[in-house]
């Protein structure tokens, strides 16, 4: 029977959770890291023994994780991200050797093929691409030349935390960032163009602009990499042209504020979304921990509550803590502000928790095992 391994970044380490395809019994190792932010932990589609992790800790920077077994050992990869001061050399926007230095790397996105290809994205915001197996990165120089002067920071910083790579097309390339919006690369990262047509944002000088929105998270199904699903700071959004226009698809959702966004891994028209009250007050409606469940393309929603908590519950949901499995019945995950962890076997039906009392969950990514 097929299983799964669960990574989960967390605010003092990260965890791997490992079960059957009943996805009942779980077992745990960890923490890795333990006392650093473990930001965002992904494994390669390409080997399920590769796994990247991103470390980082304000006193000593940002460390690159790379795990060849499973997560049984580490290895800190790239010297660029090392904790002895020295930040490594990158190849600068403009071609010339320079100093790269940042805060974290938000984002990671191996590539379906290769596990030695990897993109990271970083705050401040760009695009680095290995393809050595983290050893060397080099930044995708024309992102940031997308007028990259008008980009902003939101809440978290400007930070380029989304990156979807196209399953058919391998020059195309998606990525969001907060509060830029959402871009595309058709040449392989050469030249991009903000996609943001649709977007309407308050509390900025023009609501419509080309570039200035705060988009949470972009999801789409590998069968139709032109339809795109959108979470932003306000607003779910859809997208069936490849992101050259968007639609507003709240539907009936009780408020459309919220980090994650997925879709089902066999149903293109399912989407989940969590609804927070309110950009101020980031925690469920009255208390109650509901996911919401499109199976139209987000013309209508369903509340998901067995399993969940229905009162006095005030946690929080990051933009990179929820993902689904590849199995016959599909896996749908999400960790909480809260440091619990749970897990759906059957869509979303009915939930159960592989963890209680886990440090404030940063990231969920799910492995398929053979």
């Amino acid at each position: 029977m097929s299983g799964v391994r669960v990574l989960v970044g967390t605010r003092k380490g990260a965890f791997i959770c490992t079960a059957d395809g009943d996805r009942a019994k779980w077992d745990i190792s960890g923490p890795h890291f333990a006392g650093w932010e473990a930001y965002h932990v992904k494994g390669s589609p390409a080997d399920p023994d590769r796994i990247y992790a991103s470390q980082s800790s304000a006193w000593f920077g940002q460390v690159m994780q790379r795990s060849d077994d499973g997560g049984k050992t580490w290895n800190a990869v790239g010297n660029q991200f090392a904790y002895d001061g020295d930040p490594g050399t990158h190849q600068w926007y403009d071609g010339t050797p320079h100093p790269w230095e940042f805060k974290r790397v938000w984002h990671l996105e191996p590539t379906a093929d290769n596990p030695d290809e990897v993109y990271a994205g970083v705050e401040d915001a760009a695009l680095f691409r290995t393809t050595d197996g983290g050893q060397s990165w080099h930044e995708l120089p024309g992102l940031r030349t997308c007028q990259g002067p008008q980009w902003m920071p939101g809440a978290g910083g400007m930070c380029l935390h989304t990156i979807l790579l196209d399953p058919v097309n391998p020059q195309r390339i998606f990525i969001a960032i907060s509060a830029a919006g959402a871009f595309r690369t058709d040449d392989g990262g050469a030249t991009w163009k903000a996609i943001n047509r649709g977007l309407h944002s308050q509390h900025i000088p023009d609501p419509t602009a080309e570039v200035g929105h705060c988009v949470h998270r972009i999801a789409r199904h590998p069968s139709r990499p032109d339809v795109l699903f959108m979470q932003k700071h306000w607003d779910v959004m859809r997208s069936d042209d490849a992101g050259d226009n968007w639609y507003k698809v709240s539907g009936n959702l009780p408020t459309d504020f919220g980090f994650p966004i997925e879709v089902h891994a066999h149903e293109p028209d399912t989407v989940y979304v969590i609804p927070l009250k309110s950009d101020a007050e980031r925690y469920p409606l009255a208390g109650k921990l509901r996911v919401y469940r499109s199976r139209t393309g987000g013309n209508d929603w369903e509340a998901l509550t067995d399993g969940l908590p229905q009162e006095n519950c005030y946690v929080n949901i990051l933009r990179d803590a929820m993902a689904v499995d590849q199995l016959d019945s599909c896996g749908v995950y999400f960790g909480t502000t809260g440091g619990q962890v749970y897990v759906s076997p059957d869509g979303g039906d009915h939930w159960s928790t592989i963890a209680r009392d886990f440090p404030a969950v940063c990231s969920v990514e799910v492995q398929t095992l053979p």
